[in-house]
């Protein structure tokens, strides 16, 4: 696969990082958590108008159609500047999700106004017990005498919910709790009765929610394409997202690595900078080639989304996840070494991306999970 960029790629990671540098400093970040929203209306409708948020809207909709790639590097402009709006959740997990699993004419009335942020929609799947498995779901849909579903359950860690005007929740018509087969996705408004929302904030600052359905009545036509076959379309939308996640990844440890190199560079000890000392030089020297080793399995894992085989392309992501997020907890976790006490404060923006590092490692499996999931198909001969 040839990772060399466009000119079109090349000018929208200019104009982004422009946007960003100028527009989204960390005090302004910071003031956004503060407030507790986690959601700048101005910065939305930027990423908007930018195009981002029709990236992988199908062109039949308005969108453009984009690739992995085109994401990524989005993410990892994201991941430098501390992008605290639920971004990744609403134009990668819940517009791939919708793609994937909706009928046409279900798209033509989501995915135009996700594209032109008109709608916040988000992808409510994760549940206490499920620790990583995509087939685990124990929330239940009944279908009722008049069509429609009425929904039992409880769902977690709903990034941008907060912050949604409709929720996408997958439930379970039939099978066992750790079926693949059986599974539905369902749109729900945030407003519907049944539906109990606690809104927290995640150790970065990011809005979310937990979510518990109790007798959540919805229309016949708020079943994604058809009901009991929505698995596909989950693990196609969270595989996106985890690769997403780790371009994020990426770009945390580029900029923690830029900062910390300043840091050592103007900082003395003993009459001299920091940097003249050949032990913090190895340092950074370490945390250069983790972030190297990194980005070569975000490449891979790119080229892995392109693989027909499902087995191949779910385990090339899940070896990135873990290898990616190992490196970018030893580079963050280094960052604040180097600076000392100053590395601890909230105040300064260095502890802030370890922090973001830690809530990604949190999401749809962490690394122990994924490594034990890549190491079981090595066992079994089923490892790409």
């Amino acid at each position: 696969m040839d990772f060399s960029l466009t000119d079109e790629q090349k000018q929208l990671k200019d104009s982004l990082r422009r946007f960003l540098d100028k527009d989204y400093a960390f005090e302004a970040r910071r003031s956004l958590v503060e407030k507790g929203s986690g959601f700048g209306r101005y910065t939305w409708k930027t990423i908007a108008d930018l195009g981002l948020l029709a990236l992988a809207v199908p062109e039949a909709q308005g969108g453009l159609a984009g690739t992995a790639v085109d994401t990524a590097l989005v993410m990892e402009e994201f991941g430098r500047s501390l992008v605290v709006e639920p971004y990744a959740a609403v134009a990668v997990l819940a517009t791939h999700a919708i793609a994937a699993a909706a009928t046409d004419a279900q798209k033509d009335e989501w995915l135009p106004a996700l594209a032109a942020g008109d709608a916040v929609i988000v992808l409510a799947h994760e549940e206490p017990a499920a620790r990583g498995r995509l087939e685990h779901v124990t929330t239940r849909a009944r279908r009722a005498p008049d069509g429609s579903y009425m929904i039992e359950g409880h769902k977690v860690l709903v990034q941008g919910a907060p912050v949604a005007d409709r929720i996408l929740v997958s439930a379970r018509l039939s099978g066992a709790a750790d079926d693949e087969t059986g599974l539905g996705l369902f749109m729900v408004e945030r407003d519907a009765r049944g539906l109990t929302r606690q809104d927290v904030r995640l150790l970065d600052g990011s809005p979310a929610s937990d979510l518990r359905l109790d007798g959540v009545k919805v229309a016949p036509e708020a079943a994604l394409g058809e009901p009991g076959k929505a698995f596909p379309a989950i693990a196609s939308a969270v595989e996106q997202m985890i690769v997403a996640l780790c371009a994020e990844a990426v770009g945390a440890m580029d900029r923690t690595i830029w900062i910390t190199r300043d840091y050592l560079k103007t900082r003395k000890q003993f009459g001299v900078t920091l940097n003249t000392f050949q032990a913090l030089q190895h340092r950074m020297a370490d945390m250069v080639i983790e972030h190297e080793m990194a980005r070569s399995m975000l490449l891979r894992a790119l080229g892995a989304l392109q693989e027909s085989n499902p087995v191949t392309r779910s385990l090339g992501v899940s070896a990135a996840k873990a290898q990616v997020l190992r490196a970018a907890r030893f580079v963050c976790a280094q960052g604040i070494q180097l600076h000392g006490g100053m590395g601890m404060t909230e105040e300064y923006v260095i502890g802030h991306y370890f922090k973001r590092i830690n809530v990604i490692d949190a999401l749809f499996g962490n690394i122990d999970h994924h490594v034990r999931r890549y190491a079981g198909a090595l066992q079994t001969g089923h490892a790409a």
